[in-house]
């Protein structure tokens, strides 16, 4: 269990991923005490946590980036008849 010794912050996303799929797979087996069980339940939740927040945070580069693919048309462009 040395990865839960490492910062979450220092992790890569693959290996945060990696990390939380042992966790799972750990849980689901029911061989862990209660104690290792929350424990590993509350590393899990700080994983997830992180990964979604790293997933946003990329969901937000992307929509920035495909902003600036889109080229504003200007006033003479513009369709501004009612029709």
């Amino acid at each position: 269990m040395s990865d839960e010794m490492t910062a979450i912050e220092e992790l890569s996303f693959r290996e945060a991923m990696s990390e939380l799929d042992s966790i799972v797979a750990k849980l689901e087996s029911n061989t862990l005490e209660l104690e290792q069980s929350l424990k590993l339940y509350e590393r899990g939740i700080q994983l997830l946590s992180s990964l979604k927040g790293r997933l946003t945070e990329a969901q937000q580069k992307v929509d920035v980036l495909m902003g600036q693919l889109d080229v504003s048309a200007d006033d003479a462009t513009t369709d501004t008849t009612l029709s």
